[in-house]
């Protein structure tokens, strides 16, 4: 049973790696595509994801980078949570879990994760206002879709947060008394 472990948890951590890349690739081509947008537009639509917002751009400036810090924002705080998940998973001994480094890491990855819910349905809000206002926010739809997904998986990660936490007192009085 403890090889299965381990190799579930290596391959895990390897997933997690290529997540994190992925995100960091994203990130990085968001921000490629936000300084394209402001200083060569022609070139947006031949970049990363297409993201064109120059409308936006010409019409309203407060709107698209409202917009477009919204995007910057959920991305980089993606990739900002695998990293902390990464480092968990490289620093954690699965022999003995519980201590307060995990607890921490943990407690800071449902922060991330509730984060990333809170402020991409936030964004979906405020794209779909500019929307009723006649922008075309479609394309977007992609970076915040599942904002209701990460609140709840937050919740639930910081529910086990504070069950950690409180294993780790549990086990530090358990000491204390043998």
């Amino acid at each position: 049973m403890l090889k299965t472990n381990n190799f579930v948890f290596r391959t895990l951590h390897v997933v997690a790696w290529i997540i994190f890349v992925g995100l960091c690739i994203e990130a990085g081509g968001l921000i490629i595509n936000f300084f394209f947008s402001l200083f060569k537009p022609e070139f947006v639509q031949n970049l990363y994801q297409k993201l064109d917002l120059t409308e936006m751009y010409k019409d309203n400036r407060f709107y698209f980078f409202g917009v477009y810090s919204f995007v910057l924002t959920i991305s980089i705080l993606k990739a900002c949570l695998f990293y902390i998940v990464i480092t968990l998973m490289h620093k954690m001994d699965l022999s003995k879990p519980f201590n307060t480094f995990v607890a921490k890491q943990i407690s800071q990855i449902s922060y991330y994760t509730l984060s990333i819910g809170l402020l991409s349905f936030i964004a979906r809000k405020f794209a779909g206002n500019l929307m009723h206002r006649g922008f075309v926010t479609v394309n977007l739809n992609q970076f915040w879709e599942d904002s209701q997904a990460f609140i709840l998986m937050g919740a639930v990660i910081y529910i086990i947060a504070i069950i950690f936490k409180k294993g780790i007192d549990i086990q530090n009085e358990n000491e204390l008394t043998v």
